[in-house]
């Protein structure tokens, strides 16, 4: 257990200040405060719908979040540490946090014929169902997750009965079919230590909905079921969802075996007292199991269902109950409704919405070998012993991100053709439409409060973890991304920070996002309307860089040929920002790059590094598919680039954040070395390849260290964004005294690489710790916090980052950069 998060039940709640600073310092002029105010009432109050950044109303922190169940992009629902189902994303990108008081799991002990032990496994004691028997004591319960997986131990009181509760979901690295499936399984190990045989009952109850006003709609219904299949059978009810948009069925099941029965409740009132389903199971440990199916539910009704599965164990002895939930809402609408889209997981199990039971007989015959995957993946890295026990627990429970951050995995159409994806001007990506014909669409949120499909200066970090174990969905990423530089919007919309009205996406220059949930992504894209994003510097490089690193990795040399020429096309676009000629792009005095609230002018250490590592790969990709004239072109830059990028930053120790001359361009900035990590990650940072020099880079990391990690909160938060020489945080913006979980991952990656493996993990360690044990965060990691208590953006994109942190140890574990020598490619096949 000392890899897992973990918590006994009892663990009191942290108090922890609320995230009003965004509005208070971000928007500190009055004309951008009252334009985007005007925005908000009308996006909000007049359309009735949610602002893709909302600065007046946060999400409000509750420090009771546990391990999401369900697969990659069908949805998520998450359980609490305390077992109360908590968070729900069932709609794409859309998130209620009600914790639905119904949704239990109750146990019944029964010896010699009588019922000796009837308990919810709840700490709760609710004003509804009370009728139950509530306030387990959570002295005797401990929470552990690794994601994907939980535990949840319940030392039953005066029983000498132990159950535990493993939680399973289906997220498999290199597995594009049930790594889809909107599932999870709960296995309930039963010990039994008296001296004779115990009945055991374990009921599963869950409300017909997700805790919303949508639950008292009306026309909800259940049914009971069974389904077998090759000699398995399951049993369990279906909770059907009748909403006009993106009906659902929810499914609660058991698995029948020799010596285990599986009964159930079709439906009971959730909202009364509970007694009658309270008593039914006092009576003999089961339920009624009453056939066919419910009515349909009143408006203002709502209902609610219950299995039960049950079985001796005997004196001393150990047995297995297996229950799961699944839900199947198969084709979804965002929020413009113009188009219907078929999840990833109907290619294997129909869009008819009929898939529950199969879902429930394929998760409760598959978690085995599911668990079997997990743990050949994950054994290697916790039987490391040079790796520390935070370490590991973070490097997986930061997953929980891939499923839980408003993902969706969507089919192509059927009747879908090249040029419904990429218009005229794609004609050069040969293998789009096969890419995204079997892999399909993907798409993340930035955070769950900041809701905008992959986001890219953000996925730039967190992409480490699809390309290293879904690089198939990196790859289908990219792609896309590829369509959107090629075509263009010529939409105008006006931007909220400079009040100013411009194209909505300009052609060759890579987009911020492909769209807002609520609207329809990858139809209408830069949902993001603080800024103008065509003059952001860092876009179109993370793109190059990206692509590159993607070959690398996955040596898939027809997508470095379709990539080719959308990097010359956005790099080209680039060397408009290059206005004196010197081989270095300059920042426009404005927040231009992800850092968007922390200004930047002149030739800048970020953008600049980032650059330069660009070109640097520009050169590389070059070489390998004999493109000897670009080859040449980007040398030529990358000789010059390097001259004024050490002349006009590096002051003996560092790298100044800019070269403005203004009070702040001195500042140290934790960011620094982006470019260099991203060529660490490669191999393109040594010899021939050196971009920076490595007696540089090497004083940099250690500067940042001594300063923005060790002189900021005693060492014990990680890497503060901007540190003054003096050692005082940079407070010229919002976003320099604040700490970035994804950002300090990158650069302990980044001081592993260098060799500074005890600096870069007692980095990293400060974020862990504030973020997942001091602050209650767990599952909810945000993008940024200050010393004082202060944080931003629930739940981010960013800090899976961490993966690079692995990659770093994995390259260095090897003793052997990644290949420099690469074999050439064609241009053309």
């Amino acid at each position: 257990w000392r890899v897992c998060l973990a918590h006994r039940f009892e663990e009191p709640r942290q108090p922890y200040g609320a995230a009003d600073v965004p509005l208070r310092d971000v928007l500190r002029h009055i004309g951008l405060a009252l334009r985007y105010f005007r925005w908000w009432y009308k996006k909000t109050r007049i359309e009735k719908k949610s602002a893709f950044i909302d600065l007046l109303y946060a999400v409000p922190l509750q420090q009771i979040y546990g391990c999401p169940l369900g697969g990659i992009g069908g949805g998520t629902i998450t359980r609490g540490w305390r077992g109360e189902f908590c968070r729900w994303q069932l709609n794409p990108g859309i998130y209620h946090y009600e914790t639905v008081i119904a949704d239990q799991f109750t146990v019944c002990l029964r010896c010699k014929g009588q019922t000796v032990y009837q308990q919810v496994l709840s700490v709760e004691r609710p004003s509804t169902l009370q009728g139950w028997n509530w306030g387990y004591c959570g002295h005797y319960a401990f929470y552990h997750a690794l994601y994907p997986r939980a535990w949840m131990v319940y030392e039953l009181p005066g029983q000498n009965v132990v159950l535990t509760c493993r939680q399973v979901s289906p997220v498999i690295p290199h597995d594009y079919k049930d790594s889809s499936l909107p599932v999870g399984v709960f296995i309930w190990e039963v010990e039994n230590g008296r001296d004779e045989d115990v009945d055991v009952s374990i009921m599963f109850s869950l409300q017909n909905g997700t805790g919303t006003k949508e639950d008292r709609s009306g026309g909800h219904w259940n049914e009971p079921f069974a389904f077998e299949k090759e000699g398995e059978r399951v049993a369990g009810v279906l909770l059907h969802h009748c909403t006009r948009v993106n009906p659902f069925t929810l499914a609660i099941s058991a698995r029948e075996k020799a010596g285990m029965g599986v009964t159930h409740l079709t439906a009971f009132n959730p909202a009364g007292s509970g007694r009658e389903v309270w008593q039914d199971l006092l009576q003999d440990g089961r339920l009624d199991s009453p056939a066919g199916k419910s009515r349909p539910t009143e408006k203002g009704e709502v209902t609610a269902a219950a299995v039960c599965a049950s079985c001796r164990v005997p004196a001393l002895g150990h047995r297995t109950l297996e229950l799961a939930l699944a839900w199947d809402m198969p084709c979804v609408h965002f929020g413009s409704k113009e188009k219907l889209h078929f999840r990833r997981y109907t290619r294997f199990f129909g869009s008819g919405g009929d898939a529950a039971p199969a879902l429930s007989h394929h998760a409760l015959t598959h978690y085995e070998e599911w668990e079997r995957k997990i743990e050949a993946w994950q054994k290697p890295i916790l039987e490391n012993s040079q790796l520390p026990s935070w370490y590991k627990s973070a490097l997986f429970n930061e997953l929980y991100f891939v499923t839980d951050g408003g993902t969706i995995w969507v089919e192509l159409p059927p009747d879908c053709c090249a040029e419904d994806l990429r218009g005229p001007a794609g004609a050069g990506l040969s293998h789009l439409l096969p890419v995204l014909r079997e892999y399909g669409r993907f798409a993340y949120l930035e955070g769950q409060e900041y809701r905008m499909y992959n986001t890219y200066d953000v996925h730039f970090y967190a992409s480490f973890a699809l390309v290293m174990l879904w690089p198939k969905l990196q790859i289908s990423l990219q792609y896309d991304i590829a369509v959107t530089v090629v075509n263009e919007d010529v939409q105008p919309r006006q931007y909220l920070m400079c009040g100013q009205t411009a194209q909505v996406k300009l052609k060759n220059v890579v987009p911020h996002d492909i769209g807002d949930p609520g609207d329809e992504p990858w139809q209408r894209v830069n949902a993001y309307l603080m800024h103008d994003t065509a003059d952001w510097k860092d876009l179109n490089l993370k793109f190059v860089l990206q692509v590159y690193r993607d070959y690398c990795l996955t040596r898939d040399s027809v997508y470095l040929r379709d990539m080719w020429p959308v990097c010359q096309a956005v790099m080209e676009s680039e060397l408009k920002f290059d206005t004196d000629n010197d081989g270095l792009i300059e920042n426009g005095g404005f927040a231009d790059q992800t850092y968007d609230a922390w200004v930047v002018n002149g030739a800048s250490a970020y953008c600049g590094g980032l650059w330069l590592a660009a070109v640097c790969m520009m050169c590389k990709m070059a070489e390998v598919l004999g493109d000897a004239e670009i080859q040449q072109k980007y040398t030529d830059i990358l000789s010059k680039g390097k001259e004024a990028f050490e002349r006009m930053l590096w002051n003996g120790k560092y790298y100044n954040y800019d070269s403005s001359g203004s009070d702040t361009s001195s500042s140290i900035m934790s960011d620094q070395c982006a470019g260099q990590w991203f060529l660490g990650a490669c191999g393109l940072d040594q010899g021939e390849f050196e971009v920076f020099p490595k007696s540089h880079v090497v004083s940099a990391l250690k500067t940042i260290f001594e300063k923005n990690v060790m002189s900021f909160a005693g060492g014990t938060m990680g890497a503060v964004n901007g540190m003054r020489p003096n050692g005082v945080p940079d407070t010229s913006s919002v976003q320099s005294d604040e700490v970035w979980i994804g950002v300090v991952y990158a650069l302990a990656a980044t001081m592993i690489q260098e060799g500074l493996v005890e600096e870069g993990f007692h980095t990293a360690e400060g974020c862990y710790r504030t973020v997942w044990e001091r602050l209650g965060m767990a599952f909810q990691t945000p993008e940024a916090y200050r010393e004082k208590k202060v944080y931003r953006s629930l739940a981010y994109m960013r800090p899976l980052s961490i993966w690079s942190m692995q990659l770093a140890l994995e390259r260095r574990a090897s003793q052997a950069p990644a290949p420099t020598q690469s074999p050439q490619v064609p241009i053309h096949p």
